[in-house]
């Protein structure tokens, strides 16, 4: 392994933060078969290195429509109108793909009238935007309990990791102010202690306890890990643009969410009705990926795959108003 990439034990502590981003260091340890001393030393090496742990709101529990936008750029333009798409706080990520021509990016959108006015109006007329498809993105696979199988240590019967929503409710959840205080704090950190989270929001530790419980619970609020993919080893980064057989969307995008090259899979409108992101250690293991695992999946019959250059923006701070 490269000098610079997290050695084995530092990527074991990083899946079980996977698992649930504010497991305590207790329960990271047992997972990754070493002291609580060693993962507190550890994770505060992780963070000096760019490792963060971040709360996201989860779009359609809270009233909002994700969208996931392809750009195609004219030649030299992408960086500059990247940068201005970043600038956004509707977007949440940013990327270059495809020798640097088309612009992939996820926005969230609370109306038609937000809608209509960034897609009918605002990206056509951009200087050098040569075309937009946009995707309205249905479902995000691995964000609750039957997208996910259980853990090595569990059982079909166990209750739900902690960073699952147990029982996701069906409609939107009311956030007030007190929760968007909270939800800032935790798109910052999602590891903040009790404690801090009280600070930052004027409550008690008592009630934001109750607060993030019932955001967890209710499917609205997911805990993710950002990092480098270069430090896990991963040089190869890409998009996949699937087409699957009506009847296997959801059997072939549980299968990605449970592939740990896959850290994001999600259906969506358009010809290809299935996306995803891959993190691979270079161009022969992402053939043998799209060869052995995902060619084989029954229901696949096409498969567009888009290098990213550069992630511009990852995760956003802060939570819609």
């Amino acid at each position: 392994m490269d000098s610079s990439s997290l050695d084995e034990v530092d990527q074991r502590i990083v899946q079980e933060l996977r698992r649930d981003g504010r497991a305590p260091f207790s329960q990271i340890a047992h997972g990754a078969g070493v002291s609580e001393h060693t993962v507190a030393r550890r994770y505060r090496r992780l963070r000096e290195r760019g490792l963060r742990v971040s709360g996201q709101l989860i779009p359609q529990y809270v009233g909002l429509t994700r969208w996931l936008l392809r750009l195609n750029c004219t030649p030299a333009a992408s960086a500059k109108i990247a940068d201005a798409l970043a600038r956004r706080t509707d977007t949440s990520w940013v990327q270059i793909a495809s020798g640097g021509t088309e612009l992939n990016c996820a926005v969230d959108i609370r109306s038609a009238r937000e809608r209509d006015a960034l897609l009918l109006d605002k990206l056509p007329h951009t200087p050098r935007v040569v075309s937009v498809s946009a995707h309205c993105l249905l479902h995000i696979f691995g964000t609750t309990p039957e997208d996910t199988p259980p853990a090595p240590d569990t059982h079909p019967g166990s209750t739900p990791a902690p960073g699952k929503p147990a029982h996701p409710v069906v409609g939107t959840v009311e956030l007030d102010s007190v929760d968007h205080k909270l939800l800032s704090a935790l798109a910052h950190d999602g590891r903040s202690t009790l404690p801090e989270l009280a600070e930052a929001t004027g409550r008690s530790a008592a009630g934001i306890s109750r607060r993030l419980e019932r955001l967890r619970t209710s499917g609205a609020l997911l805990f993710v890990v950002d990092i480098d993919p270069e430090l896990l080893g991963q040089q190869m980064l890409v998009r996949l643009w699937l087409r699957i057989a009506p009847g296997a969307l959801g059997a072939v995008g549980r299968a990605l969410a449970a592939h740990p090259q896959i850290p994001f899979a999600a259906a969506t409108t358009g010809p290809s009705n299935l996306v995803a992101t891959g993190h691979f250690a270079d161009a022969y293991q992402l053939y043998r990926y799209l060869d052995h695992e995902l060619g084989t999946l029954p229901g696949v019959q096409s498969i567009e795959t888009a290098p990213i250059l550069r992630d511009v923006k990852r995760l956003t701070h802060g939570t819609p108003s």
